[in-house]
């Protein structure tokens, strides 16, 4: 069973410019809540004991928001509200369940997953990019499921308009498991269209082997002076392990950038 899940953290949120200057992007309100508390939902509602998150000193506020007993005790001494009462029940409920790691310079999601390592206790764990809201159906539990039928590393697949594929991490596929689970082949980032190898765009949920920290251990940098998890997902795919695409079934929603985070808003409204 998979009981680890890791959320990196610490990247800058240049796309959500301005707020993210003087606001950690993962707590920005999405329908009246913060983005996060949707993703630990979902890893909640998939079976997940324990939450590590990848933050930054600059991103200390999001620590803050479950370390903020004084102000809620302070509150709920004073006005015995219950919805407040509630608020910190659920924030106590959470903070049993979260570590915190630091990744201070932005070297990528590589480098971010490599900092979780002496963390990591099983041989499989999840991980969630919280800039991707999927919505309606829990992507995490879905793609648990084809872990424990396949005893394979698993990866979110969604099709995309084949004009936008230069957006996006396109899947090399080269066996149909099921109508939604396939073989990867390779991933290839941001291809040209006529040279993109399918339809099939990576999303941010994976479930990684722990092997793969000695992969990330071992990379150059790369484009940007980063280490890039795909790069050491390759690798590993190259020596035989077995990556499965799945194509969920929720809905998908990016919450990364200005335009998207306000239609994350709109559409979990109507829920």
């Amino acid at each position: 069973m998979i009981k680890q899940a890791i959320i990196p953290l610490a990247g800058l949120g240049t796309r959500l410019l301005p707020l993210t200057s003087v606001f950690a992007k993962e707590l920005l309100p999405i329908n009246g809540k913060p983005g996060l508390e949707y993703i630990i939902k979902e890893c909640i509602e998939a079976g997940i004991k324990e939450i590590i998150f990848i933050i930054s000193k600059r991103k200390i506020m999001i620590k803050k928001y479950f370390y903020n007993d004084k102000f809620y005790k302070d509150l709920i001494k004073k006005k015995k509200d219950p919805r407040i009462i509630e608020e910190y029940k659920k924030i106590l409920k959470y903070r049993k369940m979260i570590k915190f790691v630091y990744q201070n310079k932005p070297k990528g999601t590589g480098d971010a997953v490599l900092k979780t390592k002496k963390y990591i206790k099983d041989r499989y764990f999840l991980m969630l990019l919280p800039d991707d809201l999927i919505i309606k159906k829990n992507c995490s539990k879905s793609m648990i499921n084809t872990h424990k039928k396949y005893k394979a590393s698993v990866m979110a697949s969604m099709s995309v308009n084949k004009k936008t594929v230069s957006r996006w991490g396109i899947y090399k596929l080269y066996k149909k498991l099921n109508k939604n689970d396939y073989l990867i082949n390779s991933v290839i980032e941001k291809p040209n269209v006529k040279d993109a190898p399918s339809n099939k765009a990576v999303i941010g949920r994976y479930i990684l082997p722990k092997k793969i920290f000695s992969k990330l251990k071992n990379l150059k940098s790369g484009k940007g002076g980063e280490i890039h998890i795909t790069d050491a997902i390759q690798s590993l795919i190259d020596n035989h392990e077995k990556f499965i695409a799945h194509n969920f079934s929720g809905k998908y929603l990016d919450c990364g950038s200005m335009d998207g985070y306000i239609k994350s808003s709109k559409e979990i409204a109507k829920l």
